[in-house]
This record gives structure tokens, sequence and C-alpha cells, in this order.
């Protein structure tokens, strides 16, 4: 098992810092979702860097649950509604995600915004290169994840009544002030070519609007793989969803072609014997993903579109560096971000200079 498998697969004790009231969380799913029966038992997943993370086994089920974080948080960011919203638009709409069951913004109950949804049984795959499977196996599984996000950006959002989710047209320039703001109030340390990459990015975006709904962090281990079919039964983690640029969110996903390990745990597919294991390559997923698009002349503008996407990974990392200085992040492995933060934008940087 890899270092980012073993740091995130399973349950811990909750932590000191995420510790809530479990009779009262008892006696209010008890009144609000149906058929919710205790006793309850209480573990935090190990996984997850931003909002915490529980699996609930109540005398009904298992189920999870997903809070704000207590503490000082920066503005928009743990947005638990938001992700409440767009799990119940999506599983009406017969995609992939768990069965949200109750959102809950009274901070009396466990002292911050939570909401419950169904426990998915399946695998998560924590390493991109899915050691033990056969190679077949890895195939269907990652054709399989393709054709997930091509049908989430096929969604006709609005006729989900998501119209309001996100404003569509000018994604770029909205995403690229959004996180200068949250890295410059996270910002530890000078980063020269992340400075570089605030002044290049807004001068460089392309002239194209398209819209759909975007995850925002649409990668292998925020989804789960049915137990023994090689098929994509859950998407997780929607916090940084909206309606915004499909292209902004499928590049991010092809980072793990182009992104060498830089000390975060991820053991990429840089460097991987990809027809040995049976994965494709990254321009072999990139027409797949165009096909089932619309996409007849493939993606231009690449290298804007990944450089976009590893500054803004970096803005991320920064804003749970920030999180390690205030004391407030999830994980127990979190401060490995701080020293990410500086190789991603040179990644970014290496990109935005391929013009």
């Amino acid at each position: 098992m890899s270092q980012r498998a073993e740091q995130n697969t399973g349950t811990r004790d909750v932590t000191p810092a995420h510790r809530f009231d479990e009779e009262r969380l008892l006696e209010y799913l008890s009144s609000h979702v149906e058929s919710f029966d205790g006793p309850l038992s209480v573990r935090q997943f190990k996984g997850g860097q931003s909002n915490p993370t529980y699996l609930l086994d109540a005398g009904s089920g298992r189920y999870v649950l997903r809070r704000k974080p207590p503490g000082k948080l920066l503005k928009s960011a743990h947005a638990v509604d938001r992700e409440f919203r767009i799990i119940s638009a999506l599983y009406a709409a017969g995609f992939a995600v768990p069965r949200p069951l109750v959102l809950c913004e009274d901070d009396e109950v466990i002292g911050t915004t939570f909401f419950v949804m169904g426990f998915v049984e399946g695998r998560i795959f924590w390493d991109l290169d899915l050691p033990g499977l056969e190679p077949a196996e890895r195939a269907a599984i990652y054709d399989n994840v393709n054709q997930t996000i091509a049908d989430l950006h096929n969604l006709d959002y609005a006729a989900m009544g998501l119209e309001d989710y996100g404003k569509p047209g000018n994604y770029f320039a909205r995403q690229i002030s959004r996180w200068t703001g949250q890295y410059k109030a996270s910002e530890t340390a000078t980063v020269e070519p992340m400075d570089s990459l605030i002044d290049w990015l807004p001068q460089n975006i392309p002239d194209d609007d398209s819209a759909s709904i975007v995850h925002g962090d649409y990668r292998l281990d925020n989804m789960i793989i049915h137990p023994t079919e090689p098929k994509v039964i859950a998407v997780l983690d929607w916090e940084l969803s909206t309606i915004g640029h499909p292209l902004a969110d499928f590049m991010y996903h092809v980072m793990i072609w182009q992104m060498p390990e830089i000390g975060i745990g991820s053991v990429g597919l840089v460097d991987k014997p990809l027809d040995e294991l049976g994965i494709p390559d990254e321009e072999s997923y990139i027409q797949r993903y165009c096909d089932r698009t619309g996409r007849a002349t493939g993606i231009s503008n690449r290298n804007f579109y990944s450089a976009f996407n590893f500054f803004r990974l970096a803005a991320i990392l920064q804003g749970i560096a920030g999180r390690v200085r205030d004391g407030t992040a999830a994980s127990a492995h979190a401060a490995q971000a701080v020293n990410a933060v500086r190789p991603l934008a040179d990644l970014g940087w290496r990109f935005a200079n391929r013009g």
C-alpha cells in the first residue's frame, strides 16, 4: 500500500478538534431522517483535508456525515450546503452520487452546518496505477471514469433547476480572481511562479465560454467503484462544484498524466508503463472525452488549461497550509501541502511558457 493510500484508507477515532455531542446528533437524525434509529457510533474518515467527514454506524444502517470544520474559515470555503444541493439535484437526475438525506444548518446540533447521506459500499483507489488489478479491468475502470465526467458535462443544468448554482460565462476570470484572493489570504511565503501565473493567466484566457456542471476536484479517489465491476457508483466531494467551464474540470482531471511526485504522497501516472498496465495515455484519454462530449476538433489552448489548473491546485493547497498555520486543518497530513505549493506553481508556469 502506498503512503497516500495508507494515510487515507479507513477511519479513526474522532480527533479532539472535530468531536461533537453524539447524543444530540442521534436525537436530531432520529427526528429528521426516515427510519433512522440508534444506537449510534461515530468514526472519522482518515481522508479529506477540507470538510471533516464521519462514518455513522446506527441501528438502522450506515451513513456518512460531512460538516464545515470549526474555527476561522475563508470566505466561501467549506460550502457543505451547496454540496448537499448539487448532490440532491444529481441524485434526482440519476447521476452516480450517494443518496442525500438531510441538511442541518442549525449550529446548535453539532457546532457547524452539516449534511448526512447514504453510505455507498465499494472500492476507493488512492493509487492511480490501480495495483493488484488486471490490465483489462484497469482499462475498463478508466474508460468508465471518462464516461462519467462526460455524462456530467453533458447534463442540462438548467433543466435540473441549477441555473443559479453558478454564473455561466467569464468562468476563468472569476476563478482566477477567487483563487488569487484565497491564495493571498493564506500566503505564508513568497512563491515567484505563483505571482507570475497571477499576472499571466488573466491575459491569456481562451475565447470559449462553454458552461456545464463542474465537479471541481474530479479524481479517482473522489469516487467509489463497484465492489466487483469496473463501474463508478458514486462521485464524492462536491464542495468545489459550480456552473463552470467543462474543460477546466476535465483538464484538472488530466493532471494525473502531467504531475510527477511532488511530496504529497500521490502516485500519479508520469513515467508509468501505461501500455503494460492497461491504462490509456493522455492523448487517447482526451480523445475519448472529446468523442463523448461532441468536441470534434479536440481541445485547443490546452497549455492554458493546464497552467490554470496547476495554479488553482497550488492555491487550494496554500489554503490548507493556511489552516495548518491557524490550527484548523482536518487531516493529520495536511502539513505536506505547505511543501507542494512551489512545485505546483513551477509546473503551472512551465505550461504557461509553452504558449
